[in-house]
């Protein structure tokens, strides 16, 4: 689906880390500096306040931090999702969030960048990737990025001092732009093959 070219791409960031100056959020903040002449970018506000996924609610009686996101979602030509690893794992909160977007499939069609953040960080990507997939995102090859050791590689500034590193978000970058005004110049990655027990 081809976006709206009145207007600038609106980039919805989500970070994966609770805290108020994490990694992540620099590199997001690195991120909306190097793309400000491509796109808008904002952050989701409050993802971690989301209360916990309950599939019993009824759509009329949804809490208003699970609007607020699925508006806020609805409203972004594409996504930028930065999280970290923890215990190996996709963070909670991060979780919880998506966990909500199933029954309205505000992720489907979606051009979606995905950096994993943090020590290592291969164990949380590939489980976070198979999910987003598996709610029909739009991701590109060179969408998606795992970034070990981002502690040494992003400063206090929202700089990224790492050149290997920020090539690769350059690229990133660029691509997304394209998945988002022209998504049919691009190949995307395809749905994970699920391997049930007969």
């Amino acid at each position: 689906m081809r976006c709206d070219l009145s207007h600038r791409p609106k980039i919805l960031a989500i970070s994966g880390s609770t805290r108020s100056q994490s990694s992540n959020l620099q590199l997001i903040q690195a991120i909306a500096l190097l793309g400000r002449d491509r796109f808008d970018l904002t952050v989701a506000e409050n993802v971690k306040n989301i209360p916990q996924f309950d599939p019993d609610l009824l759509p009329e009686r949804l809490p208003p931090e699970v609007l607020t996101f699925r508006k806020a979602l609805a409203a972004a030509d594409g996504v930028l999702i930065c999280t970290p690893e923890y215990a190996a794992g996709v963070p909670g909160t991060l979780k919880n969030a998506i966990d909500w977007t199933v029954s309205s499939m505000d992720f489907s069609q979606k051009p979606v960048a995905l950096i994993t953040a943090s020590t290592s960080g291969q164990l949380a990507h590939q489980s976070l990737l198979g999910t987003l997939l598996i709610l029909e995102s739009k991701i590109a090859p060179e969408c998606q990025l795992v970034i070990s050791f981002i502690k040494s590689k992003v400063n206090q500034n929202s700089e990224i001092t790492d050149a290997i590193a920020l090539t690769k978000v350059q690229v990133l970058i660029r691509t997304l732009t394209i998945a988002v005004l022209n998504p049919e110049q691009l190949s995307y990655l395809p749905l994970p093959l699920l391997d049930f027990e007969r």
